[in-house]
């Protein structure tokens, strides 16, 4: 197979020299970066992927997310194993249609949090408080979780992690402990998507077995590792869907400019170490230092924004905001999907 060229859309950073030669389909992984409501634009990744998605090609054999990416990542792991694809799908657009903003106490808030982070981004001082200072805080932590409980059996979860289902991780960080702490399968409960997402600027910290959990951002962005540690079931690709640009043309000078590529470089520093540390386990595959009959490679391939969006856009949930990013979304995993070479095709 030749080397994939690297756009936007998907980028192939490490390959295997040539295809296998079973019939088996390609082991996927997906992993979902987080960033708030951008994270819509992986919602349109998803539903092109799952619309257009060939089991005789693909197997998906794990997906992750972090805050944002975790909604995706749950709604997409529950809808193909209560149904398929199209379940999948359907799922994950109607969990972002109630996401998006819906009357007006909530436009009003929107607005208010939106307006605050743009300024605090422009370098204006404003007053700093915690939320758990403000009266009614956990109102919009409450509202999630009313929106996941809605469309997400929780109880079932662990019943449905069955042997053949994909392998489901949620990043959060362990605030009492200082580190980053994954929940896969079973373990995976409201309250660790709720952690998984908890801003600590806006949410209280969520407890869960006796430790306080805050946003996953503060440290994998998205989880890999616990994808490529499947038993029997290491992924021959992972898939991941970039929120934040890797690359910026010249110097940011602005405290604006500098603050938004500060937020972009802290979401994607964690993830770049561990593609990384793929890589070099693929270099010394090839090279001999690791013994191609017990190691194997993984391809690594990008699905990116290749739209830069300001930092303060992450809490916006206009309707129209998210509905253009679902559009990006479809957009690029369209291009993503045209230059794919499956290794078996139906």
């Amino acid at each position: 197979m030749s080397e994939p060229t690297a756009t936007d859309a998907g980028a192939t950073e490490a390959s295997t020299d040539e295809a296998p030669a079973d019939d088996e389909p390609t082991r996927v992984a997906i992993a979902c970066q987080g960033g708030g409501s951008h994270t819509a634009f992986t919602a349109g990744v998803l539903r092109t992927l799952l619309d257009n998605w060939d089991d005789e090609a693909y197997e998906l054999v794990g997906i992750s997310g972090t805050s944002g990416g975790a909604f995706n990542a749950l709604a997409t792991w529950y809808g193909l194993v209560t149904g398929d694809a199209e379940t999948a799908s359907d799922l994950v657009g109607a969990l972002w249609e109630d996401l998006a903003v819906d009357d007006p106490v909530d436009w009003w808030a929107n607005a208010w949090v939106t307006g605050r982070s743009r300024l605090e981004s422009a370098g204006v001082p404003l007053p700093v408080v915690s939320p758990y200072q403000i009266p009614g805080s956990e109102v919009g932590k409450e509202r999630i979780r009313s929106i996941l409980e809605r469309h997400i059996d929780f109880e079932a979860v662990p019943g449905l992690c069955q042997q053949n289902a994909p392998e489901l991780v949620v990043g959060t960080v362990n605030v009492n402990a200082g580190v980053f702490e994954t929940f896969t399968n079973e373990a995976v409960t409201v309250e660790a998507v709720l952690a998984s997402a908890a801003i600590p600027e806006l949410f209280e910290a969520v407890e869960i077995h006796g430790h306080l959990h805050w946003d996953g951002l503060f440290s994998q962005n998205p989880p890999v590792d616990d994808l490529l540690s499947l038993p029997e079931q290491k992924p021959e690709e992972l898939w991941v869907i970039q929120i934040n640009p890797q690359e910026f043309s010249g110097e940011p000078k602005t405290v604006e400019v500098i603050a938004d590529r500060r937020n972009e470089l802290a979401g994607n520093i964690s993830l770049n170490q561990e593609l990384r540390f793929i890589e070099q386990v693929n270099e010394w595959i090839e090279t001999g230092k690791l013994p191609a009959e017990e190691f194997s490679k993984t391809e690594i391939h990008r699905i990116q924004m290749g739209q830069r969006f300001h930092c303060s856009t992450k809490v916006d949930r206009s309707p129209g905001f998210i509905e253009d990013l679902q559009q990006l979304g479809a957009k690029q995993a369209h291009e993503f999907l045209s230059e794919r070479e499956p290794r078996h095709s139906s």
